[in-house]
């Protein structure tokens, strides 16, 4: 199996895996939305009563929204991962207490007349530990109402939780094989008008294939043609590749963390196999 990069940005990534067989595409699809894993904010502590500034105004310590709406916006809000850093909250030598090593604590202290935003959470920590996306907005906070709480995030993976999946539209498609029989071709046009993706073009006056990697395998331009001249079909051992991170994780971290997990499962199960046969 062999990857080749066509691009790779910060939260999103697009290659071609090459030598593989369907199944094992499907494997990587599945371990890419949860397998791997992030911090997610799991536990959320409302402080109750009067709030004073320090003017000495009072505010109280309600807003439009009940309590658990306002714990689940906060439990999807993408929280900056450093997987060599933290471990799973139930294998951590504090026993599961909660300590550096597993857990991250934020605050969250903001008076209306106002909106809170992600960026309102403070990390009890250093700097590389606030949420990167700032904007996502939690809720508006009217005249005399205060929002005071104390969050605590955690490891975990998609198959606890769709709060911890690092991943979203995560597909792919076999690599399409565009042919064009040039015996057949009339050099008319109607193909190249039919395609939505512009896979098909003129080059030194012949019609040919200008960007096989776009094709979708619509057929649209195999219907269009009246000459019969071109064929499409997939590579059912190369994939075309895509998906994006909510920013907890890098795309690169991301796909190269599922890949090592992909990898550690295939040899649990050729350890198992092997002890059957034994």
């Amino acid at each position: 199996m062999e990857i080749k990069i066509l691009e790779l940005m910060d939260t999103k990534a697009k290659f071609v895996l090459l030598d593989a067989k369907p199944e094992i595409a499907n494997a990587l699809r599945r371990c890419l939305m949860a397998e791997v894993p992030k911090m997610a904010i799991e536990t959320v502590e409302f402080h109750l009563g009067p709030i004073r500034d320090e003017e000495g105004n009072e505010y109280e310590s309600v807003s439009p929204l009940f309590d658990e709406i306002i714990a689940h916006r906060l439990g999807l809000v993408p929280i900056p991962t450093d997987l060599d850093m933290f471990t799973y909250k139930e294998k951590c030598t504090c026993g599961g207490e909660g300590c550096p090593n597993c857990t991250i604590m934020y605050s969250l202290n903001k008076k209306g007349a106002s909106e809170v935003y992600s960026g309102d959470l403070e990390p009890l920590g250093g700097p590389e530990l606030r949420v990167k996306d700032e904007l996502i907005p939690i809720v508006k906070l009217g005249s005399g109402q205060a929002i005071l709480v104390y969050a605590s995030a955690q490891l975990g993976t998609a198959k606890k939780h769709a709060k911890y999946q690092v991943t979203s539209g995560v597909g792919y498609k076999y690599y399409p094989k565009v042919v064009i029989d040039h015996s057949k071709c009339d050099m008319g046009d109607a193909c190249i008008k039919v395609c939505p993706r512009g896979v098909i073009g003129k080059k030194d006056g012949k019609t040919t294939v200008v960007d096989a990697e776009a094709c979708v395998l619509c057929q649209a331009c195999v219907d269009a043609c009246v000459t019969k001249a071109i064929s499409i079909d997939g590579d059912k051992s190369k994939f075309i590749f895509q998906f994006e991170t909510d920013g907890s994780l890098t795309a690169q971290e991301t796909l190269i963390r599922a890949l090592g997990i992909l990898e550690a499962k295939f040899d649990e199960f050729r350890e198992l196999v092997s002890t059957l046969e034994n």
